[in-house]
This record gives structure tokens, sequence and C-alpha cells, in this order.
């Protein structure tokens, strides 16, 4: 990727709340694909969550090594932290996040408290993958596929979002802030490579007794 730099302007009445506020094509594109590779990853986990509810000893495809264990992670408390099977959440919040980015691109616009909203859930969502990755590498010890796609897809989703409500003026910063803000939404692709990183390395050393029986 190349670097590109981002325009901050301070709010304008538009962020303001006075008139929707549209999005790049860019943004609309990512929303969409990363809503569908969202929606797709979730109903695979639900329909083999299902398959497990039918026959216990289902195997699922995902079902690789010791490690690389979709069943494993299916079969615990954290895959049903609301009561129900989590990807039933991702089939509904990755929907609506492809139907987004389909608005989006079509030329629709939003107001202000829309985009906050969307802000709010993606950060929310962003909370609840961050402990389901401490769960699955300090707890349940197995590493589902599926799920680390979700987990990337709503980090690189929350943070574009990020960046798109603070160049509009969605979330208004002081002209110190505004200056870290450009220089984020000039090197974009840092952070979600950063963390892409950091993930790899927890994963690297926490399952290292394993990885290291194959070399």
């Amino acid at each position: 990727m190349t670097a590109t730099t981002v325009h901050l302007s301070p709010p304008t009445p538009d962020a303001a709340g006075r008139a929707p506020i549209g999005a790049s094509r860019a943004l609309a594109l990512l929303l969409l694909l990363g809503g569908l590779v969202g929606l797709a990853a979730s109903a695979v986990l639900t329909f083999d969550k299902l398959r497990i509810l039918e026959n216990p000893s289902y195997v699922p495809s995902c079902n690789i090594n010791p490690v690389i264990s979709c069943g494993s992670v299916m079969r615990t408390e954290q895959a049903e932290v609301l009561g129900f099977p989590n990807p039933l959440l991702g089939l509904a919040a990755f929907g609506a996040l492809a139907a987004i980015g389909a608005g989006l691109l079509a030329g629709a616009a939003y107001r202000r408290w829309f985009w906050l909203g969307l802000h709010a859930g993606t950060a929310l969502g962003v909370v609840f993958v961050h402990w389901l990755v401490d769960q699955a590498l300090y707890d349940i010890g197995a590493l589902c596929p599926y799920c680390m796609v979700v987990w990337a897809t709503v980090v690189v989703l929350f943070w574009y979002t990020t960046l798109h409500n603070l160049r509009t003026g969605v979330i208004p910063v002081g002209p110190r802030m505004r200056t870290v803000a450009r220089e984020a939404a000039r090197y974009h692709w840092a952070l979600p490579v950063l963390w892409a990183a950091v993930i790899a390395l927890l994963v690297l050393n926490r399952f290292w007794y394993y990885w290291s029986t194959l070399l």
C-alpha cells in the first residue's frame, strides 16, 4: 500500500447534524465487502453450530489440528455469551453493515447521530472481539479460522469508520488532535497491519509448544 494524505478540516454544519453526511466510495465498498465477508463467516459458523446441536459427534470442516479447531471453540460457554450462538449476532450485525455500505455506494447520506451510532456499534464489536481473542488464546486453547476472519473484519471496519468520522467532523477534535488524526489517515494501513502482527505473535507464542513439533 502507498501512503495517502487525507485532509481533516474543522467540523462543518453538516457534521453538526444539520445535513446528512455521505462517505467516500472506498469506505462504502469497505463496509459492503466487510459486511459480506463477516456475514459469510457467520453463516458458516451458524451452520456448523446447528449441525453440532443435531449431532454432537459432528466434526466441522475447519477442524484441522488440535490448535485450529472450530469444534472445540463452538462447544464452549464463550460461544454462547448471550444464551444463543454468537454467530447469530454476526448474521445481524454484518448484514446491517453490508446494507449500510450498499446504501452509501448508491449515494445515501446519514446524519451525525447515525454515524456516531455506527461508530459505537463497531467499537462494541472491537471490545467483544478482543475478549474473544483472550478467551480463545488463554482459556479455550483453540482457534477458529472463521472467527479470526470476523476478528480482523471488525477491527478494520472500526478503524476506517473512526477515520471517516474524524475527517468529516462527526467527532470534533482540537487543532493538536487534528494533526494526529491527519497523520493517522495518511498512514491508514499501519494500525490494521500492526494489530494483525501483534495477534499473530500472540498466537505464535501461545501455541509454540505445538508449532515447534511441526518444524
